[in-house]
């Protein structure tokens, strides 16, 4: 009986995990596309699209439980479409290891999020994981260099993504009696719809592409985003907010090293001290998510 009993909980953790690895690597096959001259743009309208179209009948299921509800899945298509264009933008063209770092301040943005819009104490943990964040973004950023050296777009996007994902987090709250696909939907649709108006705005089409790139996109969108979608809400669906948090740095820690060892990336004194108070700052606000009243 307790094997039983355990079996869907190890089914969520591992589901939770294969979406970190999904997610952590997905630079890989972006810098790839890059180097085919498919930029991230295009990557996410057709990508993200196909995932929105298999997911959609499921939508169609539960509209009747969305009376009432419209504002909030259209705020949850901004934020999560904003969070997840921008980061992908960002690891498609920028360095891979400064990116999740960045976006991985989202804790910070969370804590701030719930306290102003949830009305959540600032916990003695949460105070000091939000310092620890702070420190690690300091440090990131290069430590004392930070007042002399401007931000990048790249650090503007990653840094946007990680402050509209914890906004999108807190809206998700509010919005917990959602399904998990109409979440997925909205996310994903957000992000197609912004990341088409970044393909106008750069004058890009998409029908500007051959049959194989159509192919290898489409595959893109089949074999890593709709199963890492699927395996990250159907893991984030069965197990507490605070372990799936812990969980979910799993896709942080996958990115970095992947980055360096696969990516041939460096990671400076500045970047790596930074990730060690970032991610104890994420395991800190994850614990304290877990010991917070329902």
């Amino acid at each position: 009986m307790l094997k039983l009993s355990l079996r869907p909980r190890q089914k969520a953790v591992s589901a939770l995990l294969a979406g970190s690895v999904f997610w952590g690597l997905l630079w890989w096959p972006l810098k790839s596309l890059v180097l085919l001259h498919i930029q991230g743009s295009v990557v996410q309208v057709y990508a993200f699209g196909i995932s929105v179209l298999l997911l959609l009948p499921n939508v169609w299921g539960n509209l009747a439980r969305l009376r009432g509800q419209i504002r909030l899945v259209l705020l949850i298509a901004a934020l999560g479409g904003w969070a997840t264009t921008a980061l992908v933008t960002s690891l498609a063209a920028g360095s891979v290891v400064r990116v999740m770092l960045l976006f991985y301040l989202a804790p910070v943005w969370t804590i701030l999020a719930a306290k102003i819009f949830l009305g959540e104490a600032f916990t003695q943990l949460r105070l000091i994981a939000l310092a620890l964040a702070l420190a690690g973004l300091a440090a990131t950023l290069g430590g004392p260099e930070i007042f002399s050296t401007p931000l990048s777009m790249m650090d503007m996007l990653a840094l946007s993504s990680g402050l509209t994902f914890a906004l999108n987090n807190v809206a998700v709250r509010i919005g917990h009696d959602l399904p998990d696909t109409v979440r997925a939907v909205a996310i994903n649709t957000g992000c197609v719809v912004i990341s088409f108006g970044f393909m106008c705005w750069n004058g890009q089409s998409v029908f500007a592409l051959d049959i194989i790139q159509i192919a290898i996109l489409s595959a893109l969108g089949l074999l890593w985003i709709l199963p890492g979608t699927l395996a990250t809400f159907y893991g984030v669906a069965r197990l507490d907010a605070g372990k799936a948090a812990i969980l979910l740095l799993a896709e942080l820690l996958v990115g970095v090293f992947s980055a360096v060892w696969i990516g041939g990336e460096h990671l400076s004194l500045h970047e790596m001290a930074g990730g060690i108070l970032i991610l104890t700052a994420a395991v800190i606000e994850a614990r304290s998510e877990n010991s917070a009243p329902a």
